[in-house]
């Protein structure tokens, strides 16, 4: 009669509980492995459809949100000297904000990729070599840095950013040979339909003011009867360089077509935005261009304050009323509504 027997390999309690214990971490690293895939790839979908490097950035701010809170997300490219900033703060916070990313911007000298601004905001900034030396900022809230687990996401992420930089990159350059003004480099009417939209929505989801300056020249037909197209041509150069050195990167500046401006002024009540107007009024005065003895190129501008839940139409309709307010009151002059 043969007798099997089976060995059995004993374990003691230790070891048993060590295995379990390294089951549980490689378990608890699968699942934080799987939830940072996972959030890659709802960026990969949210970054999938926008083609614009505005959009991009804005796209990006929106899903990093619930992940990091922050304040403002940067995009600068030094080789094309182009710039956009996002911020989703307002008031004090918000100008604080978008000073000190100016500020990181401006100092390219700086290779420090952490840095504290004096009111406690900590500032992240990463290069992009593969992309046309293309630089991302991001300010986190005040009193906060990022800690190691939110750095790795964030290195993670910018991999799909650059890549979709790089596309919007490709598709700026078609899309600014049809969205700029040929005479004076301003953004034109088809820019304005592409963005008013989200920023409306932006100022609406925030709780920020936004106001439209309507700006007309005055006397501009004038000059172009007496002093001829060619003049009116560089009157026009010079109207635009004064707008464009007067806005800030988070507004917008469009030639609508013939001697017609429009500002969108972000996170610029009416009072502030009567201020800027005012100053506009005085600059254009000073460019001193003269179609005869008697009458001087001015402008006149119409100031509305988007009200709550108020259509574009509308907005633009108050804003082109106010306009001619100031036409008939005697021209070169701010008509607020």
């Amino acid at each position: 009669m043969n007798i099997l027997t089976e060995q059995y390999e004993i374990v003691s309690p230790e070891a048993g509980s060590a295995s379990l214990n390294q089951v549980m971490v490689e378990l608890d690293q699968l699942k934080r492995q799987s939830e940072r895939l996972d959030l890659i790839n709802r960026l990969h979908g949210r970054m999938a459809g926008v083609l614009s490097m505005t959009g991009m950035i804005e796209a990006y701010s929106v899903w990093l949100m619930p992940i990091v809170e922050h304040e403002l997300i940067g995009y600068n490219n030094n080789t094309r000297k182009k710039k956009h900033l996002f911020c989703s703060g307002h008031g004090p916070n918000r100008r604080k904000a978008i000073a000190f990313a100016e500020q990181l911007i401006e100092n390219v000298s700086d290779n420090r990729q952490v840095m504290k601004s004096v009111d406690g905001h900590f500032g992240h900034k990463w290069i992009f070599e593969t992309v046309d030396d293309t630089g991302i900022l991001l300010i986190l809230k005040e009193g906060r840095e990022l800690t190691e687990k939110e750095l790795q996401i964030i290195n993670d992420s910018l991999i799909v950013l650059a890549e979709s930089l790089h596309r919007g990159l490709e598709y700026e350059d078609l899309f600014e040979r049809a969205s700029c003004d040929a005479l004076t480099g301003l953004a034109n009417r088809r820019v304005f339909d592409e963005r008013i939209a989200g920023m409306m929505d932006s100022a609406t989801r925030y709780k920020h003011p936004l106001t439209m300056l309507s700006l007309d020249l005055d006397r501009f037909k004038e000059i172009n009867d007496n002093l001829g197209h060619q003049e009116g041509d560089k009157v026009l150069k010079s109207v635009a360089n004064v707008l464009a050195a007067a806005v800030r990167s988070t507004d917008l500046l469009v030639r609508m077509g013939g001697d017609e401006f429009l500002i969108i002024l972000d996170n610029t009540d009416r009072k502030n935005a009567q201020i800027l107007a005012e100053r506009l009024v005085k600059k254009i005065d000073r460019l001193n261009v003269w179609a005869t003895d008697s009458l001087k190129l001015g402008v006149s501008i119409g100031l509305a304050q988007m009200e709550a839940n108020e259509s574009l139409r509308s907005w633009m309709e108050r804003a082109d009323d106010i306009l001619y307010h100031a036409k008939a009151e005697g021209r070169a002059r701010v008509a607020i509504c």
